[in-house]
């Protein structure tokens, strides 16, 4: 069966012979970079290559690259200000230069989605949550109008925009990497202000990713990314949401601890995610299309035909330019120290998310 589903992450600096071999046999839909991926510029650009290389049609090729303590790259080059940083100190102006300039640096390395903006408001900005710094504020139409600037100008440089984590990531007090965190909030409430950004932005954004929270009022069994009352019956009946939907990383402690490997695809395949995230555990694919291989036939129909529909649009990255990599990296210098003052972003907080340390 092909992983056209799975969008999946890597090992180390190069694909090995073992990773060659399975991802040419299965044909995931793409695939993340972390930190454990990144050395330099040209090797990022060989490792993406080699990825194109190996896939029949244009995978995607993802990163969350947010800014801040979320910024892949910044021990290879510039490390701008994160989302809350620009929200509160920087111009509509230098938030479109945010963007570009994002989505610049991902395109010569090769990367055509990144899993970016956060459209989570900051209810609790100051709660080991996961989120500290990462919201574009704790204002619907502060977010919708910064984050959708960062999106924008992102996505007229060639890069997929994700917004992310539906439906909200902002009411978790604890972190959802280690347990399923309950939001304790209607259907009725999380129109009035946490869907917003959503609803407004919708057309621009290419992919939403599900967060793992569980929303008893909403559906009184599973988390959001497991849903079919979230993720089909509000994001896609009710909303009107024709994109990709995915599902956060499945690896995290919270999903396949308590669903199981296999079972967990399964069921964010059937509550409506179009593709599922298996970043760490690689090894565990062959199960899972073994168990994908029992779902009734053309259950994944529509499912698939948005992912090829959105893999056909994905632009060609251009020739790998050193010296045009080293001009965007500037830029982001002369950004950062236009909006914040210094050169060189440093988080006053230590890490609350392993999100921010793969």
């Amino acid at each position: 069966m092909s992983a056209n589903c799975l969008i999946v992450g890597i090992q180390g600096l190069e694909l090995t012979p073992e990773e060659t071999t399975l991802f040419r046999e299965v044909q995931p839909a793409g695939y993340i970079l972390f930190t454990r991926n990144l050395e330099n510029a040209a090797q990022i650009r060989q490792l993406t290559d080699s990825l194109r290389d190996l896939s029949y049609d244009p995978p995607f090729i993802a990163i969350d690259q947010e800014g801040g303590r979320v910024w892949r790259t910044r021990e290879m080059g510039a490390a701008p200000p994160d989302a809350a940083s620009f929200a509160d100190k920087g111009t509509f102006a230098q938030i479109s230069t945010f963007g570009a300039l994002t989505g610049q640096l991902l395109e010569l390395l090769g990367i055509n989605f990144n899993f970016a903006p956060v459209l989570d408001l900051d209810h609790h900005p100051n709660e080991n949550n996961g989120l500290r710094g990462r919201c574009w504020g704790n204002d619907s139409q502060s977010v919708i109008d910064k984050a959708g600037l960062f999106n924008r100008w992102m996505r007229k440089n060639g890069v997929y925009g994700c917004g992310k984590h539906f439906p909200t990531n902002g009411l978790a007090l604890s972190d959802p990497h280690h347990e399923l965190p309950v939001a304790d909030i209607s259907r009725e409430d999380l129109l009035k202000e946490d869907l917003l950004p959503y609803t407004a932005l919708m057309p621009e954004l290419d992919g939403i990713m599900a967060c793992h929270l569980h929303f008893p009022q909403l559906d009184s069994e599973y988390p959001a990314s497991l849903s079919k009352n979230i993720l089909t019956g509000l994001l896609r009946n009710q909303l009107g949401y024709e994109g990709l939907i995915l599902t956060d990383d499945l690896d995290m402690g919270a999903i396949v601890n308590h669903y199981g490997r296999g079972p967990d695809v399964r069921l964010a395949l059937e509550a409506g995610a179009d593709l599922a995230l298996i970043c760490h555990q690689t090894d565990s694919i062959p199960a899972v299309l073994k168990d994908l291989a029992q779902l009734p036939a053309g259950i994944l129909d529509d499912a698939s035909k948005r992912v090829d529909k959105a893999r056909r649009k994905l632009s060609k990255p251009p020739e790998f330019s050193e010296s045009r990599l080293e001009t965007v990296n500037q830029k982001l210098v002369e950004l950062t120290r236009e909006t914040i003052g210094t050169e060189y972003f440093e988080p006053a907080h230590s890490p609350q998310s392993p999100v921010e340390k793969y």
